[in-house]
């Protein structure tokens, strides 16, 4: 439609330029409100003029009435009506063709009106059959809703049709709602018609074969959509002719009598409340001044689905059970400019009419509600009557006024009726949906306002923020906005959604970011994964059947986000590119890839901005876009098509490479991610490895599986040429280090990459891939504690390493090496290959370079060293060590690293009997493994500070926390230091007097050595035997289980354990008289030490030497 053209047919030609100047199009004009013409200065009279031209427009003949339709095709959302005329067949042998012909022009002219009147499309008449479309060419958010009512309006208006032989006809009606392609154009000439590809067209035909003589029947998707706004009766399973399966469908009664559409949404009731109490508490306090004589009002503002209705129905459940009198107004999008809907719907529901009632008895209903509200009806009930159509009788003759009289005296009335019902007990007054309110609802609004200052009244009224309130600022109205859940609230909100039932982290996670604190959005996202047969119940909560794709984007949201995306007309299909290239994207990418005209960009961009469905940062052409919503972006993105999608992402990846190769470059991934959507999976899969280790190095581990995941589910896809398999192998490779440290050591996916990498590099002849397979291996095999197997792989790692001139593998191989010689208790030999591996570390430069597996390997072998000194009786030198791996972990700014390298330091002041210091480094280390993930090391680290909380007194405390880590470190299938950790919590045990238990967990302990052939904790075991012996009183034992652990730390070579089993059998031997033997051997151990004397156990030994 010519916009400057219908201006001079009203005779309003001269705002030709200004609508140009504000870029009101044909597709603006439907969403234009009385306050949008006031803001651009147009008069009151003029602003009448238009709104009811604009009203004329929308109920227009569809011949009369083109609307813009899209110029390519869609995939979206569509609720189908099918109507067919009942008894055609037999109609069209009793009647003259002429007079059948005008009898089917008169029904398809009333069906037509009807269907227009709701805004839907007449897509075409077939014969008796006409088909209508609801969300096509331009949604609305209550599709299903308005296919609904423009059905039963359907129904009634062709039951009050008459054929030529005086008979009335019927009609039927099916409704189905699903996924369609539509926009493409079948046929040509005066044959082309429009196409939709789906199949809701052929179940609303099939439907409506089901239904009886003036019934409308709608299938599953439409019923929910619709939720409890009408009576529906189930019709149960129905054969229907081209469908594999029974179809349930559900029969139309009427429309429910709800006194909001949020309750007739939610007929099963409300869950409770939250992250609103501060909002609700301001209501309440509202409340409380209104009751009390101070009438006020809230001005309730907030987003579609941000929890207006709810926090209102908080309030009414709070006040329930105090006396009052409660109004409800609602607005309705189809009758935005119908005069005083708002009002006159909500006298209909409160004088309870029903469908049947007689004009009189309408009449008499009416009366007795106006009643209520006023003593005298002389002029109340003509006035009301007349704004209801209700014909009045002798008693109330109708009144004879000028209309712009009869509109303020019915506005008085209305008033009158607050105030008389206000005057009898306390009134809550809400008004939903300001924003739909028609010029002279919000006249009377304004009215009220002025007026409820007075009155024991609280008037809520709710309404969108694009609206622009008609009135003042009043002294006793409070304006409130309603902004997004927190977090937890969100999660909170998931979680009752999902009937106390927790969800996978992950997938909490992604509802929580995609919703964004939109409750609508957070409640029907949630329900649409529970429905979606992903999960099943597990005693712990909700678990993921099998991998998922990407969330689907609710049925009952899908037309509320289309219908914004409608409004935008030309620019739609900027937001579409924008969609495809993501959450986020640059005013330069999206200009490379749209390939519009300047000026046409800025124009669209700034109508996106301003329709507030994207943020701007910044100015063209370094302005930067953001969805406001991720669901905005999805639905944006799942109307292309795929071809159409594909040939965007194929624009956008070419435009990346040619024109943005330093984004490529720090963000490879996004590139990837474009290849792929275009079906380049050979490039697509060389960049997602590229993005993956870029992750990894950054410690974005989770991010690096990801991306490397994906690679390998693309070659997955291909087939096994060299090329794939030599691309397979480099990927295994990447994926070991991030799933190490998010998953543990032990986990069978790092087992499973390193196995499948070192099949592949045997087959494809590449040694040094080998090297870092059988690398990752040993680590698994070392957790797992299977030390005879590390031996064997360790011997071709070293070897394997030595053959080549790579001073970093060479360097971690020795230290693999030096790792398993350290748990079969070989600690000198471990130290010399720990001086071999830093010795070729130095060689390479700076440490920093050293990096495998995704820690630093000098920062590794000095943590290692640290607790290979300190066993061989160079405390001193331990923490130097120690120092050194922090030192080097911190200037790395490498989150893995430092937190291995906490660990290792945590341990290290354990064997020096060092609380505070343990306690600091194991919460450093728990803090930085909690952020990224680190499983394993976050478990070693509780097991920690368990220990410095018992030590610092509260043993039960940190019995409980060993036991966790503990638990959690098995959980990664690790079985390496189990030992000594067993030892830990045996020990604490004993000190809180649980003898029983201590030597359940010390023989555990003890199996566990024997079992994975692990013996470098075996003297700590004999000495906690020894205690607990002496525990019970049995020096005998505990002498023998000393002179054991000192006799294993001698062949060890564990200096500092051969130091406290000196000491402690000392102790021991004095008390029994025997003081030279005790003295002898203590002074000979204690004297071999050149450093440490200031350790615990130095102190101690020197103390007991000087006490004999």
């Amino acid at each position: 439609m010519d916009v400057a053209q219908w201006l001079q047919d009203l005779g309003l030609s001269n705002y030709a330029a200004l609508f140009r100047e504000q870029a009101i199009d044909a597709d603006v004009l439907p969403s234009l409100t009385d306050a949008d013409f006031e803001k651009l200065g147009l008069p009151l009279g003029h602003r009448k003029k238009l709104l009811t031209a604009i009203a004329a427009l929308e109920v227009a003949p569809p011949s009369i009435v083109a609307i813009r339709r899209p110029s390519y095709a869609e995939r979206r959302q569509l609720t189908v009506m099918f109507v067919d005329l009942v008894g055609s067949t037999s109609l069209s042998t009793r009647l003259d063709p002429e007079d059948m012909r005008e009898t089917l022009t008169a029904y398809q002219n009333t069906v037509a009106g009807e269907i227009a009147r709701f805004d839907g499309h007449l897509a075409k008449f077939m014969g008796d059959g006409v088909l209508a479309y609801f969300g096509w060419p331009r949604a609305h958010e209550d599709e299903a809703e308005r296919a609904v009512a423009a059905s039963l309006a359907t129904v009634e208006a062709v039951d009050r049709l008459r054929s030529p032989d005086g008979r009335p006809l019927a009609a039927r009606v099916g409704i189905a709602t699903g996924l369609v392609v539509v926009g493409d154009l079948l046929g040509t000439g005066a044959a082309q018609e429009e196409a939709v590809v789906g199949d809701p067209p052929n179940l609303a035909a099939r439907l409506q074969a089901v239904a009886g003589r003036g019934e409308v029947v709608v299938a599953e998707q439409t019923r929910r959509l619709i939720g409890g706004l009408f009576e529906l009766e189930d019709l149960g399973p129905c054969e229907l002719r081209g469908f594999a399966e029974p179809i349930n469908a559900w029969r139309i009664v009427r429309k429910r009598a709800a006194e909001s559409r949020f309750e007739a949404l939610h007929p099963a009731g409300l869950s409770p409340l939250l992250g609103r109490e501060q909002e609700l508490e301001l209501l309440l306090e509202r409340w409380h001044l209104a009751r009390n004589g101070e009438g006020q009002a809230m001005l309730l503002a907030g987003e579609a689905g941000i929890g207006k209705s709810r926090l209102i129905e908080a309030l009414r459940e709070r006040i329930a059970d105090e006396p009052h009198t409660r109004i409800s107004h609602r607005a309705s999008p189809y009758h935005a400019n119908t005069v005083l809907w708002p009002f006159i719907d909500q006298l209909e529901r409160a004088a309870a009419f029903e469908r049947d009632d007689t004009p009189p008895m309408r009449l008499s209903k009416l009366v007795s509600l106006l009643a209520q509200g006023t003593d005298d009806l002389t002029e109340a009930v003509p006035l009301i009557a007349a704004l209801l159509g209700i014909p009045t009788d002798d008693r109330y003759p109708p009144l004879d006024l000028l209309p712009q009289t009869q509109k303020r005296k019915t506005l008085e009335v209305l008033l009158a009726q607050l105030e008389g019902l206000a005057q009898r007990r306390p009134v809550l007054s809400v008004l939903e949906d300001a924003h739909w309110f028609d010029p002279t609802s919000l006249e009377l609004l304004g009215l009220i306002l002025q007026r409820v200052q007075r009155l024991p009244v609280l008037l809520i009224i709710t309404f969108r923020p694009e609206m622009t309130l008609p009135w003042p600022s009043f002294p006793h109205v409070t304006a409130l906005t309603l902004n997004r859940l927190a977090r937890r609230a969100a999660a909170a909100l998931v979680e009752q959604t999902s009937g106390g039932r927790r969800l996978p982290p992950t997938l909490m996670d992604e509802i929580v970011a995609k919703t964004e604190g939109v409750p609508l959005f957070i409640e029907e996202l949630t329900k649409t994964v529970l429905e979606s047969g992903m999960l099943r119940n597990t005693p712990e909560g909700l678990a993921l059947i099998a991998a998922r794709g990407a969330l689907v984007i609710p049925a009952s949201l899908q037309d509320s986000l289309m219908a914004r995306l409608d409004r935008l007309a030309s620019a739609k299909d900027l937001l579409q590119v924008g969609a495809a290239i993501g959450r986020e994207f640059s005013y330069e990418l999206l200009d490379a890839v749209a390939a519009r005209e300047p000026a046409d960009l800025d124009q669209a961009l700034a109508r996106l901005v301003k329709s507030e469905l994207v943020f701007q940062r910044g100015t063209p052409p370094e302005a930067i876009y953001t969805f406001k919503h991720a669901l905005v972006q999805d639905v944006a993105y799942a109307s292309l098509l795929k071809s159409r999608r594909s040939e965007l992402h194929g624009r956008i990846a070419a435009v990346l490479e040619a024109r943005f190769a330093n984004l490529v470059t720090r963000q490879p991934e996004l590139l990837a991610h474009h290849l792929t959507a275009a079906g380049h999976a050979d490039r697509a899969i060389d960049f997602w490895l590229r993005a993956g280790r870029l992750a990894a190095g950054r410690s974005a581990n989770r991010e690096a599986i990801s991306h490397l995941t994906t690679a390998l589910e693309m070659l997955g896809s291909r087939p096994p040429t060299d090329e794939q398999l030599r691309h397979e192998l480099e990927v295994q490779i990447a994926l070991g280090p991030p799933l190490m440290a998010t998953r543990g050591f032990a986990a069978p996916e790092v087992e499973t990459a390193y196995a499948k990498a070192e099949h592949l590099a045997r087959r494809c002849g590449h040694h040094r891939n080998l090297a870092k397979a059988l690398r990752g291996l040993c680590y698994v095999h070392h957790v797992r504690a299977h030390i005879l197997r590390v031996s064997e792989l360790c011997s071709e790692l070293v070897e394997l390493a030595e053959q080549g001139d790579d001073l970093v593998m060479q360097a971690d191989a020795h230290n693999a090496l030096a790792f398993n010689l350290f748990h079969q208790g070989d600690y000198r030999s471990a130290r010399e290959h720990l001086e071999i591996s830093s010795a070729k570390i130095m060689q390479v430069g700076d440490p920093a370079n050293a990096l495998s597996r995704g820690v630093n390997i000098h920062v590794f072998g000095r943590a290692y060293a640290a607790h290979v000194d300190w066993h061989l009786g160079f405390a001193d030198s331990a923490l130097r060590a120690a120092q050194d791996a922090i030192d080097l972990a911190h200037r790395l700014v490498h989150p893995f690293s430092l937190a291995v390298a906490l660990a290792y330091v945590a341990m290290l002041h354990q064997f020096r009997r060092e609380p505070t210091e343990v306690r600091a480094r194991a919460d450093a280390a728990r803090s930085i493994c909690n952020e990224h993930g680190f499983s394993y090391y976050g478990a070693w680290a509780a097991i920690m500070n368990g220990w410095a909380v018992a030590e610092d007194g509260d043993v039960e405390d940190g019995i409980a926390r060993v036991r966790v880590g503990v638990r959690d470190l098995r959980a990664t299938g690790a079985e390496l230091r189990l030992p000594y950790y067993l030892g830990i919590l045996a020990d604490l045990y004993r000190r809180a007097q649980r003898l029983d238990d201590a030597i359940v967990t010390l023989a555990e302990a003890r199996a566990a050595a024997e079992r994975n052939e692990e013996h470098w904790a075996d003297a700590g075991l004999h000495l906690l035997e020894g205690d607990l012996a002496l525990a019970t009183r049995d020096q005998a034992e505990a002498e023998r289980c000393i002179r054991r652990a000192m006799q294993s730390a001698q062949v060890q070579n564990a200096r500092a354990l051969h130091l406290r089993g000196c000491t402690r059998l000392a102790r021991l031997l004095a008390k029994d008289d025997r003081r030279t033997e005790a003295y002898d051997e203590l002074a000979k151990i204690y004297g071999s030490f050149i450093e440490g004397f200031e350790t615990v156990d130095s102190r101690e030994a020197k103390a007991v030497l000087d006490g004999i």
